[in-house]
C-alpha cells in the first residue's frame, strides 16, 4: 500500500511537529509518514528536529515573496512537486490564500489549543489563547483538531479534548498542560485517522468512520 505522504508545516520550535514524529516511530499514524517540513521562518528548532529525523525540509520565508498570493503559489507547488496527501499546520503563523486550500480540499489539519468555537478566530494564537480563557474564568479549556477552511479556525471539527484549567494557573502553566495532556496526544490521533481514510466531511461536519 502506497504511504500517505504528510508535509508539517510550521514557524517555530516544533513541539508538534516532534509529537508527530515521535507518533510514526511508535506506528501511531498508521500509512502515513512525515515526508517534508516547511518553514515559514529560517533557523527555527523546528528544522532542526527534521533534520535529526532524516525527514527534507524546506524554508519558504515570508518576507521573501512580494504578496500572499505569490507565497501560496510557491507553497502549494512545493507541496504538490512532493506529492504531499495531507497538510499539517503544526504552529504555521503564515496566512495563506485560496491557492493552498483548492490544491488540498479537506486535506489540512490545525490543532487550536482551545475548544472550539470558544476562544478561536483572529488574534486567539499562542499564548493569546490561554490569557482569555484565564481572564474569563472558565473552568475547563482543553484543544480541537480541525480541518482547515479559509475562514479562520471555523473548518469541521476532527477531534477534541477537554483539560482542566488550574485556579492558580498562568497562561504558560495551561499552555503546557494542554500540549501535554491534549495537543500531543490528539493531532497523531486526527491524522491516523486521516491516513486510515476514516474522515468523512458532510455539511461542515466529520464524521469518523469506522475500522
Amino acid at each position: 500500500m502506497l504511504k500517505t505522504r504528510i508535509a508539517v508545516l510550521v514557524s517555530g520550535g516544533g513541539t508538534n511537529l516532534q509529537a508527530l514524529i515521535d507518533a510514526e516511530k511508535r506506528g501511531e499514524l498508521g500509512n502515513g509518514e512525515i515526508a517534508l517540513v516547511i518553514s515559514s521562518k529560517p533557523d527555527v528548532y523546528a528544522l532542526e528536529r527534521a533534520k535529526n529525523n532524516g525527514i527534507e525540509s524546506k524554508v519558504l520565508c515570508r518576507k521573501e515573496y512580494d504578496s500572499i498570493a505569490v507565497y501560496s503559489k510557491a507553497l502549494a507547488d512545493e507541496m504538490t512537486a512532493a506529492k504531499i496527501d495531507l497538510v499539517v499546520l503544526a504552529g504555521f503563523l503564515t496566512i495563506f490564500d485560496e491557492q493552498v486550500y483548492e490544491a488540498f480540499p479537506d486535506k489540512i489539519l490545525n490543532v487550536h489549543p482551545a475548544l472550539i468555537p470558544s476562544f478561536c478566530g483572529k488574534g486567539y494564537y499562542g499564548l493569546h489563547v490561554h490569557e482569555a480563557v484565564l481572564e474569563k474564568g472558565v473552568k475547563v479549556s482543553g484543544a480541537t483538531v480541525h480541518i482547515v477552511i479559509p475562514e479562520c479556525d471555523a473548518g469541521p471539527i476532527v477531534l477534541q479534548k477537554a483539560v482542566d484549567v488550574m485556579q492558580d494557573d498562568t497562561p504558560e502553566t495551561l499552555q503546557k498542560r494542554i500540549m501535554e495532556q491534549a495537543e500531543w496526544s490528539l493531532f497523531p490521533k486526527a491524522v491516523r485517522l486521516f491516513c486510515d481514510g476514516r474522515i468523512e466531511v458532510k455539511d461542515n461536519k466529520v464524521f469518523i468512520k469506522e475500522n
